[in-house]
């Protein structure tokens, strides 16, 4: 519920949007730097590199990785090679993975045109993630979801091109459903298939396909899979919000990537049944719910679709929740202007929610509209200004004057909690280093040897503090769902600032 306060009237939308901005920085002015929004684009896509998984082809670019987990999936008779580490270990998690493909895919669609000659980069990292998943979904009734033990990779600090961890191959199937894990990989398979629509019409058409055969999977055999894999999967990505948003979010994107009139009809009969309103102020690998809405609404704003005005009016719920001085209880700012939700890796937060800002935005922008917060409104301006303020923290602009982006500005996080990146490379280090060999560099007060150019960790505390120090991985570990959204950020803001 918002905040019982006093805004500017409805006819000072300047006003308003200065007193909003104002509010993220209570406690200490921080001086705004002209930021290089392309250089971090390019940096942003880079990262992907340094998390693939499997056999890497000959244009890699991250120089200290090399092949690696070139056996994954053959104990189950399958080829899972290839795919993304998800963080700092060396499991390969489906559900993390597939909202990562989602989020890239959606930053092409809208911000594609702002990436220029980072295009064909932000390309390559999504058919990264569908070619695995393409593999994960051969096999119809099946979903291999993790490939690895994340118990035993989590007692080792190693390489990924070392690992003699437990590779086990995970699956869900009719008798061990998970709807969530499938909703989200129609939902990847289905948005790449518009990233590669006019690309690659016979690759598209396979994305589409197979996104259709998954999302039947995922509907008709319902369940979580943090049930049916409970053991496996829990407590790294259980999901804790049930799986009913992953079937809404895969039908819309299936509704946007097909237009087949199914999807809509599904989409408006189960509104209500599978909770489209519900957790309004959270977006992530576990929470589709605002996503849901955003996308959905841009048809309403276009005028091209009444039937979903509910969605709009979620969507414009969601804005409203985390604007400053009027957001939700869970939604907090730092001192320093910071979106903060507690729980570990904020910056996943940061990240999906500014993405969220900012789409919204454009969407309201072309249909010359505001966001109505009760008797106060939101300007399109407003919302692109605090994703921008978000954006701007991340790359230098907080209290302690760090980017918390690798490689990016003159000081940022050293010691990350990333396997890869703390131990010498393959090439620097030739010899097998074991399971707890890896242990001296883990505990080393030392940078580290590999610069994971591009990745950005899970940030500073509700203080603005950050303990620039392996141990705190829940601050100092990078995602790929961190980047996914910030890719498509940056390619807008680096078109228009």
């Amino acid at each position: 519920m918002a905040r019982n306060i006093h805004l500017f009237p409805e006819n000072a939308p300047l006003l308003r949007a200065v007193f909003f901005l104002f509010l993220l920085f209570p406690l200490r002015p921080i001086s705004a730097s002209q930021h290089d929004y392309h250089r971090a684009l390019h940096m942003s896509i880079l990262f992907f590199e340094g998390q693939r998984s499997g056999r890497l082809p000959p244009d890699q670019r991250v120089k200290w990785r090399r092949d690696s987990a070139l056996h994954d999936g053959a104990t189950s008779g399958v080829d899972l090679t290839g795919g993304y580490y998800d963080a700092g270990d060396n499991v390969k998690f489906g559900f993390p993975m597939a909202f990562t493909t989602t989020m890239l895919s959606w930053s092409i669609i809208d911000f594609g045109k702002n990436m220029g000659p980072e295009l064909k980069y932000a390309i390559k990292a999504v058919k990264w993630g569908t070619d695995y998943l393409l593999k994960a979904t051969a096999k119809p009734g099946v979903v291999y979801v993790q490939v690895g033990d994340a118990f035993s990779d989590h007692n080792c600090w190693e390489r990924p091109e070392d690992m003699d961890t437990l590779r086990t191959a995970y699956k869900i199937d009719v008798s061990h459903p998970g709807s969530d894990v499938a909703g989200e990989t129609a939902a990847a398979l289905a948005a790449a298939s518009i990233v590669f629509r006019s690309r690659d019409p016979r690759y598209s058409r396979l994305l589409l396909s197979r996104a259709i055969e998954v999302f039947e999977f995922a509907d008709r055999h319902r369940g979580a899979y943090s049930s049916s894999l409970h053991h496996v999967v829990c407590p790294f990505y259980c999901d804790v919000n049930g799986y009913q948003d992953e079937l809404l979010w895969g039908a819309a994107w299936l509704h946007k990537a097909s237009r087949r009139r199914e999807y809509r009809e599904y989409i408006l009969r189960n509104e209500i049944v599978l909770h489209a309103g519900d957790t309004i102020n959270e977006f992530g690998w576990d929470n589709k719910h605002a996503g849901i809405n955003v996308l959905i609404s841009k048809e309403v704003l276009m005028g091209k679709a009444d039937y979903f005005e509910s969605f709009k009016q979620n969507a414009d719920g969601f804005i409203c929740s985390i604007l400053p001085g009027i957001s939700h209880p869970q939604v907090q700012y730092s001192p320093g202007g910071l979106i903060f939700k507690a729980g570990g890796s904020n910056m996943q937060h940061v990240t999906s929610l500014s993405f969220l800002l900012l789409a919204y935005s454009n969407y309201v922008s072309h249909a010359n509209k505001v966001v109505p917060c009760g008797s106060r409104s939101a300007s399109p301006n407003l919302l692109r200004q605090l994703a921008k303020h978000q954006v701007d923290y991340i790359l230098g602009d907080n209290p302690v004057g760090m980017s918390y982006m690798v490689g990016y500005g003159a000081r940022y996080p050293q010691r990350i909690h990333h396997r890869g990146s703390s131990l010498p490379s393959v090439q620097a280090y030739p010899a097998h280093i074991g399971c707890k060999a890896g242990s001296q560099y883990f505990l080393s007060p030392n940078p580290n040897p590999n610069v994971h150019v591009g990745a950005v960790v899970g940030g500073p505390n509700v203080t603005d503090a950050f303990p620039d120090s392996r141990p705190y991985f829940q601050e100092s570990e990078p995602t790929t769902y961190i980047n996914a959204p910030l890719v498509g950020l940056l390619a807008y803001f680096s078109a228009h600032y």
